[in-house]
C-alpha cells in the first residue's frame, strides 16, 4: 500500500527537461514538488542510449545548462558516459534527490475539474498535483517498424536505445536498419568486430566532418580558474549557430555550398563510384538532420560491409528481404529507427477536461501554445513540446526558455491566489500554430524534398521551431494572461469544508 501524496508541482521525467524543471523550481523557492521517473536512475535519453559509439552531435559547452557550466568536459563533443555523469552531478549539486520518485511510471493522469488539480496514478502509488510539468521528451520510446516475419526471426533483435551489452557481436552477421544519428555512430563502432555488417538504407543522410578533439588540460584549467571563459566559449558556439538559422528557415538555396562540402567529405573516404552513388542524397541538405562523423564513410568502405539502398521489407527465418528484393542472411538485427516523436506515448495517459485524452485531442496533429500548454488541459505543461525542436543547435537552449515560461506561469498562479488554474484559450493556440506553420512553409524541412521524422502522418512539421533560439526565448519570457482563461474552484458548502479529508491509498 502506498500513501497518496499531494504536491504543488509534479514533474514527469528526469532527463534534461525534468531535471532542469526541478532545479528551476528550487531556484524559484518552490520545494513542494516531486519528479516521477519510470526508470531506476536519472538521465533520460542519455541513460537509455548506451550503444557503442553513443555521443552528442552538439558541442559540449553548448549542450549543458547555462546555470550549471562544466569546465571539465573531456572532449568538444562528449560521449554518453560523460553526459550522463553530468546529469547525475546536476542532480546532486542542486539537491534534487529528495524529490525523486524512481520506479514510478505514470500510468494515467486526469484533471479533476472540481478540485482544480491533477490526479496521477503511477506504478508505485498515487499522487495529486496543482500543476503538472511533463518532461518525458520526444526521444524516450523506441520505434520499431512493423516488419512482416520479424517475430519469427531466428536470431537476436534489439533497438539502439535498448542495447543488449551481454550479447557478443564478435564474428556475427549483423543487419543495421536505419541511417540516422544513432546508426552512423554504431556502424563504425561495431564494424571492426563483426563478421559481416549489412546496412539497410532507406534514405541516405548528409554527413559532414565532426570537428571533435580532446579538450586540453590547460583549457580545462582556464575554465575552472576563470569561469567567464566557459561562458564566452558557450556564447561563441551559440552565436555561430544563430547565424546559420536563416539558411534553414528562409533561404534554403544558400545551402548548396554546404552540400558541396558534404560531397567532398564523402569522396575522401568512398572511392567506389557505385557505393558513392548509393550514399548520395537526392534532397536538399538540412531537410533531414545533418549528421556529423569522421568514421561513418570509412567504415562503409571496408570489405566486410554491404550497403543495401532500400528499406527492410520482410523477414523469412534468418533471411532479411529488402524492398528492392535483395536477400541477406543475418544473426542479429539492430534497429536504429528512431522514436515516437509526433505520437507521444504519454498522450493517451493524459486525460483533460471533459474526459478527453491528449492523444484524442492531438489526433489531427500536435498543437500547443508556445510549445508549452494545450487547450483543454489546464495547469499542464510540456517541456520540449510541439514545434520546439531544433535542426542545428542545442535543445538545452530551448529547454531553458521553456523553464522561464514555466516559472512565470507559476508566478501568475501565485498572484491570482486561492485555488486557481490557467487554461490555454483555443483561439490563442490556433493563432500561435497558424503563425508557426505559415513560417514553416519557407523552411528547408518543408521545401527540401525529403520525408523525415520531423513530419507527422499528415505531412505537417509539428516538431521543429522555424526560427532562432533567441527569438523563441523572447516569445516565452513571460506568460500573457490574455491567452488564458482563469479557472476558479467552486465554493464548497460549510459542512463539506468541515468534513475531515479521507486519506487515499493505492495498491
Amino acid at each position: 500500500m502506498a500513501k497518496h501524496e499531494h504536491v504543488r508541482v509534479a514533474v514527469i521525467g528526469s532527463g534534461f527537461g525534468g531535471l532542469g524543471a526541478a532545479v528551476r523550481l528550487r531556484r524559484e523557492g518552490i520545494t513542494d514538488f516531486v519528479v516521477l521517473e519510470r526508470a531506476d536512475s536519472v538521465g533520460g535519453t542519455w541513460r537509455d542510449n548506451s550503444y557503442p559509439g553513443c555521443a552528442c552531435d552538439v558541442p559540449s559547452h553548448l549542450y549543458s545548462f547555462s546555470f550549471a557550466p562544466n569546465p571539465d568536459w573531456p572532449r568538444t563533443f562528449s560521449g554518453q558516459r560523460h553526459i550522463r555523469a553530468y546529469l547525475e552531478h546536476v542532480t546532486d549539486t542542486f539537491g534534487i534527490r529528495p524529490h525523486l520518485r524512481l520506479g514510478h511510471e505514470v500510468m494515467r493522469m486526469a484533471w479533476d475539474e472540481d478540485e482544480l488539480r491533477w490526479e496521477i496514478e503511477t506504478s508505485r502509488g498515487s499522487f495529486s498535483a496543482d500543476v503538472v510539468v511533463s518532461a518525458t521528451g520526444p526521444l524516450s520510446d523506441p520505434k520499431i517498424p512493423d516488419i512482416p516475419g520479424l517475430a519469427d526471426f531466428t536470431g537476436k533483435v534489439f533497438h539502439s536505445a535498448q542495447w543488449d551489452h551481454d550479447y557478443d557481436l564478435t564474428g556475427k552477421r549483423v543487419a543495421m536498419v536505419g541511417t540516422g544519428a544513432s546508426a552512423i555512430q554504431i556502424v563504425p563502432a561495431i564494424q571492426p568486430e563483426v563478421g559481416r555488417l549489412t546496412l539497410f538504407q532507406r534514405t541516405p543522410p548528409w554527413v559532414m566532418p565532426r570537428a571533435d578533439r580532446a579538450i586540453s588540460a590547460p583549457e580545462r584549467w582556464l575554465h575552472r580558474q576563470l569561469p567567464f571563459t566557459t561562458a564566452a566559449r558557450r556564447g561563441l558556439l551559440w552565436g555561430i549557430r544563430e547565424l546559420q538559422v536563416s539558411a534553414f528557415t528562409k533561404r534554403p538555396n544558400e545551402l548548396g555550398l554546404v552540400e558541396r562540402l558534404a560531397k567532398a567529405n564523402m569522396a575522401k573516404a568512398i572511392k567506389d563510384p557505385v557505393l558513392r552513388a548509393k550514399l548520395t542524397p537526392s534532397y536538399r541538405i538540412g531537410c533531414k538532420r545533418i549528421l556529423l562523423s569522421n568514421t561513418y564513410y570509412p567504415a562503409l568502405a571496408q570489405p566486410n560491409v554491404d550497403v543495401v539502398a532500400a528499406g527492410l521489407k520482410e523477414v523469412r527465418g534468418n533471411v532479411l528481404v529488402a524492398a528492392d528484393g535483395t536477400e541477406t542472411e543475418a544473426d542479429v538485427i539492430v534497429f536504429g529507427t528512431g522514436f515516437h516523436v509526433t505520437d507521444m506515448p504519454i498522450a493517451p495517459r493524459v486525460v483533460g477536461q471533459e474526459g478527453r485524452s491528449l492523444a484524442d485531442h492531438w489526433k489531427g496533429g500536435m498543437e500547443s501554445l508556445r510549445g508549452a500548454t494545450v487547450a483543454g488541459f489546464p495547469n499542464w505543461m510540456t517541456i520540449i513540446g510541439p514545434n520546439t525542436g531544433l535542426g542545428n543547435s542545442s535543445m538545452i537552449l530551448m529547454i531553458e526558455s521553456q523553464l522561464n515560461y514555466m516559472a512565470d506561469y507559476l508566478r501568475q498562479l501565485n498572484v491570482l491566489g486561492g485555488r486557481a488554474a490557467l487554461a490555454a484559450r483555443p483561439s490563442a493556440v490556433g493563432t500561435w500554430n497558424r503563425r508557426v506553420q505559415a513560417r514553416m512553409e519557407r523552411t528547408v524541412w518543408k521545401s527540401g524534398g525529403c520525408e523525415s521524422w520531423y513530419l507527422d502522418a499528415n505531412g505537417r512539421n509539428t516538431t521543429l521551431w522555424p526560427g532562432t533560439t533567441g527569438e523563441f526565448r523572447r516569445e516565452t519570457r513571460t506568460v500573457d494572461l490574455s491567452e488564458y482563461e482563469v479557472l476558479r474552484a467552486a465554493a464548497k458548502p460549510a459542512a463539506a469544508r468541515r468534513a475531515p479529508r479521507r486519506k487515499e491509498t493505492a495498491k
